[in-house]
């Protein structure tokens, strides 16, 4: 072999171990064991076949109706700026991602003119004979997805008892004559 050629092997092997000397030591100094426990896990359970189903809702704690004894529609007016994203509330409001919610109490559901309902709404408006009672408005603001299966909405709804009370309070206020509160005193009405 020729001395040039010596010399590039050498030096070719000479690098190579520089590398993989420094490999091993940055390993060495700084290894990180692999946590036994994840940092955070996401879990999504979806609903059994007994649990909330379509146009059906694990029982509120509160009937809406005694929660709205206490409600404050200026509260809810706040909190309805989170469905203006979607939705207007003037009278002859225009439809946006969602319907007009001018009098949307007691309006049956999937009813306003001009709004492309999804299959899933449609179905759930039984043909136009379901309306939105104080009650469906309560489970649906709740779970929109859990209450009515395959709906296009997309809101995850609104846990708190005080904050739906109040925003459906204010959804009340949004009509030329406002439904009358139902009677906190009734029974709750029976699921379906």
């Amino acid at each position: 072999m020729n001395a040039y050629v010596n010399m590039a092997v050498g030096a070719l092997l000479a690098t190579v171990f520089v590398m993989m000397s420094v490999s091993i030591a940055s390993e060495g100094i700084f290894h990180s064991a692999v946590p036994e426990k994840e940092g955070f896990a996401i879990v999504a359970a979806e609903p059994t076949a007994g649990e909330a189903g379509a146009g059906e809702a694990a029982p509120a704690a509160v009937p809406i109706a005694q929660l709205l004894v206490k409600a404050d529609a200026k509260a809810g007016e706040a909190t309805f700026k989170k469905c203006q994203a979607c939705h207007s509330g003037e009278k002859g409001g225009p439809n946006k991602v969602g319907p007009d919610l001018w009098g949307v109490v007691d309006r049956p559901v999937a009813s306003h003119e001009g709004f492309a309902y999804s299959a899933a709404m449609k179905d759930f408006s039984k043909g136009g004979s379901e309306h939105w009672t104080f009650d469906h408005l309560n489970h649906f603001l709740t779970a929109p997805k859990n209450y009515v299966k395959g709906t296009a909405m997309g809101f995850a709804g609104l846990k708190k008892d005080e904050e739906r009370a109040n925003l459906i309070a204010y959804l009340r206020t949004l009509a030329d004559t406002p439904v009358a509160l139902p009677d906190p005193n009734a029974p709750p009405p029976a699921t379906n």
